[in-house]
């Protein structure tokens, strides 16, 4: 049921109001998921930045999630324990703060929030910051590995042209059209049938770039085609902006979307996955 706001699932936003009323809950755990640097000239007061590349990969094969041994060490290192709520944000349209929801949420953890509006509408509201750094005590974190989050080849392989399945790019228009290459795939391209909403359209044109209102994201999602009745599969180049896609669908209510997290970093580049490129006609959406 939706609430007064649209949302299906506002609980998966967390307002800047909201968080610094709770600042001082030794249940809370901040994460800033941009570099390091940025994080060390200036952050939200009690964060705790991100050691590792906000891809938040496999270190032995980029394409894939990181692993629940490596996970679990590095949620250990930031405090934050089965019974702890996340809150993250990044500098970056959103994306890298969704990918830590989604990973996350990939190993069961599923109090997280993503901050509405991140970094830009923290520090474009005038809103109090740091260069302290933030040493947690060590948390204790059990990965629960959670399948039906993630799509892999296979499965991807076996539903995209299924009617039961949508498949969701949301890749800039020159990608999905295969129009530019900017990743170097041997391949470009989209999948057959998919259908494409840059994921940056999520978001507002303005400073802050808060998640769009519920009423306006159902319509972007209608006009680009998507049905609600069907399992959705939201994939970009390499798994990142993937997560805000499949972010804003649970935001509105949608239970099931999966990510894939290889995403055209592997489609690409095999020889045997299909792909049409449309450089010669008109991009939907754009």
């Amino acid at each position: 049921m939706a609430t007064a706001d649209g949302y299906a699932r506002p609980e998966l936003l967390a307002e800047p109001d909201w968080l610094w009323e709770r600042r001082d809950d030794s249940k809370l755990r901040i994460i800033d998921c941009a570099s390091l640097d940025r994080y060390r000239r200036a952050h939200i007061p009690g964060a705790v930045g991100l050691p590792v590349d906000g891809w938040l990969k496999d270190s032995e094969n980029k394409l894939h999630v990181m692993g629940p041994k490596a996970f679990a060490e590095l949620m250990d290192k930031l405090g934050v324990s089965d019974d702890t709520t996340v809150v993250a944000y990044d500098d970056n349209q959103m994306f890298y703060a969704t990918r830590l929801w989604w990973v996350l949420s990939h190993y069961g953890h599923t109090s997280a929030r993503v901050l509405n509006g991140v970094w830009y509408r923290w520090m474009s509201e005038g809103r109090p910051v740091t260069f302290k750094e933030t040493v947690p005590e060590p948390g204790r974190f059990t990965p629960r590995p959670d399948q039906s989050v993630i799509c892999r080849l296979d499965y991807l392989s076996s539903k995209f042209d299924g009617s039961d399945t949508q498949v969701l790019d949301v890749r800039p228009d020159g990608e999905w059209s295969g129009k530019t290459n900017d990743f170097g795939n041997k391949r470009t391209g989209h999948i057959p049938g998919a259908l494409h909403l840059f994921a940056q359209k999520f978001l507002t044109d303005d400073e802050r770039r808060m998640v769009r209102p519920a009423s306006e994201l159902r319509t972007l999602l209608k006009d680009a085609g998507l049905q609600r009745a069907r399992e959705v599969i939201v994939h970009c180049q390499s798994g990142i902006r993937t997560t805000q896609g499949v972010f804003v669908l649970r935001l509105i209510g949608w239970d099931r979307v999966r990510a894939y997290d290889a995403a055209m970093a592997e489609w690409a580049n095999l020889e045997d996955t299909p792909l049409v490129a449309e450089s010669d006609v008109a991009v939907p959406n754009s």
